[in-house]
């Protein structure tokens, strides 16, 4: 990736600091942002301020000290000025600003992209549903979000891999052989007792009934023979829907990995052995506990039972250090909200085995409500029980979640406006963005048919709109709008950039008359803006896992 204006401009600016005499931290960043108004020039810092307690000096004497010291040419800088306590202002040479145009044309759907995480080791699990149903609003936030996340580190140059741990073994799917046993026998005719804490869906009832079809009586009265088989085909079915719906919701994962194997490979056992060996378990009632408040958790916690099982925290830690293993420099799980309490106890069982604390972070997932007609709408229609991803993808459409899951930060409660999400309007901000790109490919066809197409120039000299020009610089921000969206791991900057960059094209699109054959010169420079357009929203949008339309 080129370096971008705004990338040169902060680098100048630690380089005059420097040469000024100030020692600035290796993580240091100087503030730059767009003038709001394009007379006080294109950019502007309030770096002055960001290190004026640090140097103990007046924001405008360090301000002078910048500007005295600025290679004005490294940056393509035409004049830099102080205004008020010690803003910066920054006027760019228009014909450096310009050429943004030409590196989004050349770089095309890698436009945006870095290198800036690169041999930098993530591991993303999320959603990680347990196997006995249909994902449900919660599930498909997770899977929105946590999706973004990985398009979005990926695109910075991060190594991820996507992890789905697979809730296999306990009492749930005891449960669910139960269920679809019971179901099973009832195709065949015979009266059972269904279990108490079965799962009733419409979905067990139909694989029983599959079952019935394709193996006959072959596990009728003989439940125990073939446990291990029912299981396996039970497991199969759920987890198969699950996979599907995912992938029908745009969301893949490069590892699915079964709690039942950790048990099978004798991972959970070794876990709780080294923690022993490091002296961080007791006994106590016939139990094993471990010594989490070592590690700033409210209190200890069973990780085996006086019955001799296993607590479903044991299990977890024990997936957490093979993932370690796998040499991971950085664990990252998106965890409903009821899973808060179980951040202290994994990352204590980490440091106890002598990692760093912030090898695990976990980002957690707030509800969601659906509003329908201003009201809370809980149930669906069809079943009468909780809406499930799938059935709000039909009724809204797939675009329309996902985009409205990744607008808003994951640890603030959603309200999702189902009203909004289906309106053709530009009420709907999906609508909104996408209705944007529509315009530009509408545009680059209609040129075309009149044999007028975007030419890539050295000197866009004719684009001198502020209104062009503010386009210009914010298709520019895309790469450091990726890398701090991945530095924070928070898809709704993309989303913000989405609408500012598309509010910006609206507002010149009804400035502008961009198709003028009386000035070939200028339409085609402004095709070609149009076409690095086209390309920056469309490579934004697939961060989020949005398609981008050529027509509506």
């Amino acid at each position: 990736m080129i370096q971008t204006i705004k990338t040169n401009l902060k680098n100048e600016i630690k380089n005059a600091l420097t040469k000024a005499g100030y020692e600035l931290d290796t993580n240091f960043e100087p503030s730059l942002e767009n003038a709001k108004d394009p007379s006080h020039g294109d950019f502007a810092t309030n770096v002055a301020m960001q290190l004026a307690k640090m140097a103990k000096k007046n924001p405008r004497t360090i301000a002078e000290d910048v500007i005295n010291h600025l290679d004005l040419g490294a940056a393509n800088i035409e004049k830099a000025d102080i205004a008020g306590p010690g803003f910066i202002n920054f006027f760019i040479n228009k014909a450096a600003l310009t050429q943004v145009i030409n590196t989004i044309i050349s770089e095309g759907e890698n436009y945006g992209t870095s290198t800036t995480g690169s041999g930098f080791k993530y591991n993303v699990e999320y959603v990680s549903a347990n196997p006995t149903g249909d994902l449900h609003l919660g599930h498909a936030r997770g899977a929105a979000i946590g999706d973004s996340v990985c398009r979005i580190l990926k695109a910075a140059g991060y190594d991820v891999v996507r992890e789905y741990y697979v809730n296999d073994a306990g009492n749930q799917i005891h449960n669910l052989v139960l269920s679809v046993y019971a179901r099973y026998m009832e195709a065949l005719g015979e009266t059972v007792e269904f279990p108490e804490d079965g799962y009733r869906g419409l979905d067990i009832k139909g694989f029983g009934e599959d079952l019935a079809k394709t193996h006959g009586e072959a596990f009728k009265h003989a439940f125990d023979e073939n446990y291990v088989q029912l299981r396996e085909l039970a497991l199969e079915f759920e987890l198969g829907k699950i996979k599907k719906d995912l992938a029908d919701f745009r969301v893949e994962f490069d590892l699915f990995v079964s709690e039942q194997s950790l048990y099978d490979n004798n991972f959970v056992e070794e876990a709780v052995v080294a923690l022993e060996e490091k002296g961080y378990i007791y006994n106590e009632d016939g139990a094993k506990w471990l010594r989490s408040t070592d590690f700033g958790d409210d209190k200890d916690r069973v990780l085996k039972k006086s019955d001799g099982s296993y607590t479903y925290l044991t299990p977890d830690i024990a997936n957490h250090i093979e993932k370690q293993k796998r040499g991971f420099d950085k664990l990252v799980n998106l965890w409903g909200a009821d899973h808060h309490g179980y951040i202290a106890r994994v990352k204590a069982a980490l440091q106890g085995l002598g990692h760093d604390a912030n090898l695990l972070e976990v980002d957690i997932i707030q509800m969601v409500r659906l509003i329908k007609d201003g009201e809370e709408f809980k149930m669906s229609k069809r079943t009468g029980k909780a809406v499930t991803l799938r059935e709000l993808v039909e009724d809204v459409g797939l675009d329309a979640v996902r985009y409205f899951f990744a607008s808003r930060s994951a640890e603030s409660p959603m309200d999702f406006d189902l009203d909004l999400a289906v309106k053709q309007s530009n009420e709907n901000p999906v609508y909104y963005v996408q209705y944007a790109h529509a315009r530009a490919c509408t545009l680059l066809a209609k040129a075309a048919e009149i044999g007028l197409m975007p030419v890539e120039e050295k000197t866009y000299d004719h684009l001198a709109h502020e209104k062009e020009l503010d386009v210009i610089k914010r298709m520019g921000d895309l790469s450091a709008v990726i890398a701090d969206a991945a530095k924070k791991r928070k898809p709704h900057i993309i989303v913000n950039y989405l609408h500012d960059l598309v509010a910006a094209f609206h507002s010149l699109y009804g400035a502008k008359k961009f198709i003028d054959v009386d000035d070939v010169k200028g339409t085609r420079q402004r095709l070609a803006l149009v076409a690095a357009l086209r390309i920056t929203i469309n490579n934004a949008l697939s961060l989020i896992g949005v398609s981008a339309p050529e027509s509506m």
